[in-house]
């Protein structure tokens, strides 16, 4: 073979690799465009998952639609608090509370039961408010429907045995179960002689959700740092780290006999 055609062939191998080298370049950029797009199309469905997720609950009704309704005997300045207990006890808890959100059902688990004995003895009164933070934050509006329901229980002398039944129940922060009426509904049947036309006409009408705003609005001008604050006798207890059911049964019993 001469010295002209191996050269030939050389130069033909030569542009050959150099072509293959180009394609897998090529090859490359375009998984890596695929990959891409991958990505993108991914973080654009989790965005629109999340907007889905943030108006999930919605519903038809305005939030503040219709006048301001409280509650049967709600007390305090607007009429904006529920209280449980004897109106001469010497000790009061000031309980600001979102049935959606998890610290809250925290504090109801260990504390429910001294709570309940100090106010079957007359020792404690408990004024409850109702905030909507969870549906602020996490989108929905179980929140709202939640509180307006507990309220609707308040008309029916039945909050306290309905605010239990709803922590127990308590959905997932990110689940909005709480804005279908009828799971609201559906556990009022958990409360003795709750589930009656009457309340299931005063949740399916959010007879209180003007009045379930305006709780709201008053908790976030209270400048308070998040649900649930608690307060005994004016002093936020809940920021006490050493608080215990035991030491806040001690405080109502030594106020009772002072």
């Amino acid at each position: 073979m001469s010295e002209k055609n191996r050269d030939g062939k050389r130069t033909a191998r030569e542009r050959l690799a150099v072509e293959r080298e180009k394609q897998k370049s090529s090859e490359k950029r375009r998984r890596a465009l695929i990959v891409g797009a991958s990505v993108v199309c991914v973080l654009g469905l989790a965005a629109v998952i999340g907007v889905v997720a943030a108006n999930s609950g919605k519903d038809s009704k305005s939030e503040s639609a219709g006048p301001v309704v409280a509650p049967s005997g709600a007390q305090g300045k607007d009429s904006l608090a529920i209280p449980v207990g004897e109106e001469s006890a010497k000790s009061t808890l000031t309980v600001w509370e979102d049935f959606r959100c998890p610290a809250c059902q925290s504090f109801e688990t260990n504390y429910r039961a001294v709570i309940h004995e100090l106010t079957d003895a007359g020792k404690l009164k408990v004024n409850y408010h109702l905030a909507t933070i969870i549906d602020g934050n996490m989108g929905g509006s179980g929140s709202r429907h939640a509180a307006n329901a507990a309220a609707c229980a308040q008309d029916a002398g039945k909050f306290t045995a309905y605010h239990d039944v709803l922590y127990e129940n308590q959905p997932q922060e990110t689940d909005d179960a709480f804005a279908k009426d009828s799971r609201l509904i559906e556990l009022a049947a958990k409360t003795d002689g709750l589930d009656t036309p009457t309340f299931r006409t005063c949740v399916e009408d959010g007879t209180h959700n003007s009045w379930v705003v305006k709780s709201n609005q008053a908790f976030q001008s209270g400048g308070f740092g998040g649900t649930p604050t608690v307060l005994l006798n004016g002093k936020n207890i809940y920021q006490d780290q050493t608080m215990t059911p035991a030491k806040l049964k001690q405080m109502v019993e030594a106020a009772d006999k002072a």
